[in-house]
């Protein structure tokens, strides 16, 4: 019987020993979109044999992982002081949650104390068991579009292996609203509000397979945060982003989404270096400025903040 592709069951939870299967549950189910799976990324090494005649050379497999891609919608709880569903996959990116009861959930990059997680995951009635996952992540806010964070999940690889299917819990992933003036109701950069077609905040984590003899692990080596938005071109009178390029100045910068409680998102960028200027670019024929900004720590960790309320 074939496999049918939109039967998918995705499971992800915090481990609490590195690479030791935290076992989830359809209460950690994932509801996400646009998902890849690599079950078996690695190499191929040739055995290099000399035969007395042509022909291929037998291969084994080496450096076996696993790899998941897939967006999540960007919503909270709905209840402030709350944390989301999609917490754990976003803390396995070398992200703390921190919880204020009844108040608001805060997450921040960190350097040390990562956490990992356990993926299982289902086509049809294959599961395939990914342990030690960490990852990247890319938040994502288009006008008139869904706000995502966009996920790229490395894990270490194991056999898989026909198991039954567990019932998903999904109550836990509320329904976003799309980037829009109402539901966006703010977007400044040096407290300078823009009109703002797209603002793109990627962790860039350096995510290396380390697969060693008494060793094997997913790290996060390094990360080079950087945040994009493209947004209407002023008269630098306004906003001059030459000048700020020019003298190195550091601006903040604050994206808010959502205006219901328990529903409202805050991206908040302290100190962001903006890079020169490309060039202009057009839609419908209105000037509009590329700005690529550079995230940096004040006191550590404290690149940037998404927070919900």
């Amino acid at each position: 019987m074939p496999l049918k592709w939109r039967s998918k069951i995705i499971l992800f939870k915090i481990e609490a020993s590195y690479g030791v299967d935290a076992v989830p549950a359809g209460a950690n189910a994932f509801l996400m979109t646009n998902v890849s799976f690599s079950p078996m990324e690695g190499e191929d090494v040739s055995r290099d044999l000399e035969l007395p005649y042509l022909g291929a050379q037998a291969m084994i497999p080496v450096g076996l992982r696993g790899r998941l891609r897939g967006r999540v919608e960007l919503a909270g709880s709905g209840t402030a002081g709350t944390a989301p569903a999609w917490g754990p996959m976003l803390r396995a990116c070398a992200v703390a949650e921190t919880i204020t009861p009844a108040t608001s959930v805060t997450y921040n990059p960190i350097s040390d104390g990562m956490e990992s997680g356990t993926l299982h995951f289902w086509m049809a009635g294959t599961r395939h068991v990914l342990t030690g996952c960490r990852g990247q992540c890319t938040m994502r806010f288009t006008a008139q579009g869904l706000p995502y964070l966009e996920f790229d999940m490395l894990g270490l690889w194991s056999e898989p292996s026909e198991q039954a299917r567990p019932a998903p819990v999904l109550s836990g992933f509320k329904p976003p609203v799309v980037v829009t003036h109402a539901n966006t109701p703010d977007f400044t950069i040096d407290a300078v509000s823009m009109v703002l077609r797209e603002a793109v905040l990627a962790l860039n984590n350096q995510v290396e397979p380390r697969l060693l003899v008494g060793s094997e692990s997913i790290l996060i080596t390094d990360r080079a945060d950087a945040l994009s938005a493209r947004v209407e071109a002023v008269p630098v009178s306004t906003f001059d982003p030459y000048d700020l390029a020019n003298d190195q100045t550091k601006v903040a910068v604050e994206l808010v989404h959502g205006t219901a409680a328990g529903s409202t998102v805050t991206l908040s960028v302290p100190s962001a270096q903006l890079k020169r200027l490309s060039g202009y670019e057009e839609a419908q024929k209105i000037a509009e400025w590329p700005l690529e900004l550079v995230p940096l720590p004040v006191s550590g960790n404290d690149q940037w903040t998404l927070t919900l309320t």
